[in-house]
Formats: C-alpha cells, sequence, structure tokens
C-alpha cells in the first residue's frame, strides 16, 4: 500500500489540482481504458464559499488532468443527503455546467436501483451504478461533522448508499456501516478538499481559509491525516479503527510529501468547538445526520438572537425515540408520541426555531 500523502498550498484550485495530479504521477496507477467515476461531496445545495461542499474547480482539474492522459470515460457520481435534491446540488455547486463544458456524464444515485451487497456477514444496499466504473476517484472536504467529529474519504462514500440505506446507517450507529461501506466499495484515489472548509460542521457556514488539497491512494490513511489536522486521534474516530481492521488500509505513519512548502499558510490549525455549544441541549439517540443538523442549525439561530438561554428542556431527537412517550421536546418525526413534538423527515430549521420559540 502507497503511504505517501502529497500536499499543495494556495488558493488557485484547478492549477494546483493538476500540479498534484503530475507530481504523484497519478496517471501510472490507472488502467488505459477505465471508466472512471469521481465521487465528490455535495451533501447539500450550497456552494463551495460556505465551507459545506466540494471546490468544482478540483473536480475541473481532475477532468482535464485525465483528458490530457487519454482517459476519456469519466463521470460524476453523487446522492445529496435525506430530503435534499443530488439535481439541485449539481447546479447551485456547478457541477452542472462542468458537465456541460467536458462533456462528462453527471450521475444521480438517487435515481439508481440498489445492489445488495454482503460484507463478511454484513449486508449492504448499494447503488448499482459505482460498479459499472473501474476507477473510483474520492473528492471529499475535510470538515467536521457534528456526530462523528469528522468526514473525509471514508464516510464521503454515503453518497453511494439509496436514502433508505443512509437512515439504516443512523440506526447501526453510523461507524460500523461505514467502515463496511469501504470494504463493499474500494477507493482508488483520494483527492482532499481542505481550501476553504468548515472544521466543525458538515452543513458548512464557518469556513476557514485552510489552502491546501492533499492526495493519497489509502482512504484510511488520508482519514487519519483529517482526524490530526482537526486535532483528533486518528484512533478516537470509531469508523477509522474499524476500517483498519477490515483490511481497508492502515491507520499509521505517513508519508508527508508538501509539494510547495513554501507557500503553506502560517498558524496552527485548530479543531472549532461551535457545535459542542449546542449538544448539552440535545439527547440523540440514532438520529439521522440531515435531522441533526438542522437542530444544531436552529439552536445557532436561537442563540444569535439571544433567546436560547430560556430553553429549560431537553431537546430528543432520533429514530430510538419511535413509539415512546416522553415529557421532552421531540424534533423530527421519529418523536412524533412526545407530549410536543416538531414532526418532518427532517423538520426545516426555520421551521425548528419556530417553533422552540413557542414552546420555550
Amino acid at each position: 500500500m502507497n503511504n505517501n500523502i502529497y500536499i499543495i498550498y494556495g488558493k488557485d484550485a484547478k492549477s494546483m489540482t493538476k500540479q498534484l495530479l503530475e507530481y504523484a504521477d497519478v496517471k501510472s496507477y490507472i488502467p488505459q481504458g477505465s471508466k472512471i467515476a469521481i465521487k465528490p461531496n455535495l451533501v447539500v445545495a450550497k456552494p463551495y464559499t460556505s465551507g459545506a461542499t466540494t471546490n468544482p474547480h478540483i473536480v475541473e482539474g481532475i477532468i482535464e488532468y485525465l483528458r490530457e492522459n487519454g482517459f476519456e470515460n469519466i463521470a460524476i457520481l453523487e446522492g445529496a443527503w435525506l430530503g435534499a435534491s443530488t439535481k439541485r446540488a449539481f447546479e447551485v455547486c456547478g457541477y452542472t455546467e462542468i458537465a456541460k463544458k467536458y462533456g462528462v456524464k453527471l450521475i444521480d444515485t438517487k435515481d439508481d436501483r440498489p445492489l445488495k451487497i454482503n460484507v463478511d456477514g454484513f449486508e449492504l444496499n448499494i447503488c448499482t451504478q459505482v460498479y459499472s466504473y473501474d476507477f473510483l476517484i474520492n473528492v471529499p472536504l475535510l470538515k467536521g461533522h457534528c456526530q462523528t467529529q469528522l468526514t473525509c474519504a471514508l464516510k464521503n462514500l454515503k453518497g453511494l448508499i439509496p436514502d433508505s440505506e443512509k437512515r439504516r446507517f443512523h440506526t447501526l450507529g453510523l461507524h460500523k456501516p461505514i467502515a463496511y461501506l469501504n470494504k463493499a466499495i474500494k477507493t482508488h484515489l483520494v483527492v482532499v478538499d481542505s481550501i476553504m472548509p468548515d472544521p466543525d460542521f458538515e452543513e458548512g457556514g464557518n469556513p476557514v481559509e485552510k489552502d491546501f488539497i492533499a492526495l493519497g491512494f489509502d482512504p484510511v490513511l488520508i482519514d487519519s491525516f483529517a482526524a490530526e489536522h482537526l486535532g483528533y486521534n486518528p484512533y478516537d474516530i470509531e469508523y477509522i479503527r474499524l476500517a483498519e481492521k477490515l483490511g481497508v488500509g492502515k491507520a499509521g505513519e505517513y508519508n508527508l510529501i508538501e509539494i510547495n512548502s513554501d507557500k503553506k499558510p502560517t498558524g496552527v490549525s485548530k479543531r472549532s468547538s461551535i457545535v459542542s455549544r449546542y449538544t448539552k441541549y440535545i439527547e440523540e439517540k440514532d438520529a439521522c445526520s440531515v435531522c441533526y443538523a438542522n437542530l444544531i442549525s436552529a439552536l445557532m439561530r436561537l442563540d444569535e438572537q439571544g433567546v436560547l438561554k430560556r430553553l429549560s428542556k431537553k431537546l430528543y431527537i432520533g429514530q430510538g425515540y419511535k413509539g415512546k412517550v416522553m415529557d421532552g421536546i421531540g424534533i423530527g418525526s421519529c418523536t412524533s408520541d412526545f407530549n410536543i413534538c416538531k414532526q418532518g423527515c427532517p423538520p426545516k430549521s426555520n421551521e425548528i426555531v419556530e417553533f422552540l420559540k413557542q414552546n420555550l
């Protein structure tokens, strides 16, 4: 396994990406005639400047590099999160324009039929189209996540499963199914966007200029690097530990190669603590990411308005509360039996704000 991680610094994402791919001699790893799939992170329809989605200029750089080296059969595969439209994300995030400009396919995995895959006795439903391609380029954003602390290469493959499976992943605790998903789908190359991600929240809103792109061939090793960058011990992220145990990759030492270290930004990168301010209000059990993130966004808005301090009851959220009658405030349709509940699957952030204002 190649344990090199290559980094390039700067702000010109397309040019940096092409230099990075050339320096790492990526073309030598791709068999001639391969059908190539590119998987960005377009979890929600927000531009990359929000810190939520993969910079489209990185994907442009990848496509131009591939075309210049004789690879023509290229597609972009993605499925936005629960309740969101992938096609709208393609449009808002700049990928519809890229597809027209370069003549590449855009595949919305939400339109795909699922294929049942058994991995060491663990069953997964995976969108079939991914198996039509020979070489998968994973292009995640290195950002924080309000439930798993980190989302990068390994978690980015969730866009290749149907919405029903995304819900099931949360009932299983996220970490185990993410690890098994990465054994079911092989990532051949990872190009990490860390130009201006949100280091704390997967839905963006607090982008920080990190000004680098990283490249590696082992998604477990890449996520180890990503965890360290956000201030975590890699083995504290359960799905990294499980993926290594399953043989997806290695979380050990990596050989860091900085292509232009003279342009490295000064200052120490620290993990943000914005979301942690709000988790004390929440009791979560098997909540889907979009529902939980919408609640966090609502609490942020209430805090900005100066009314959050009036919240005296705990907020309950997640599939683990289905059928339970409780005295707290329920968020989402899974808590419909609560005495006080804001229904929705998922409820929108602005709706949660108004609902909580009425029930403070």
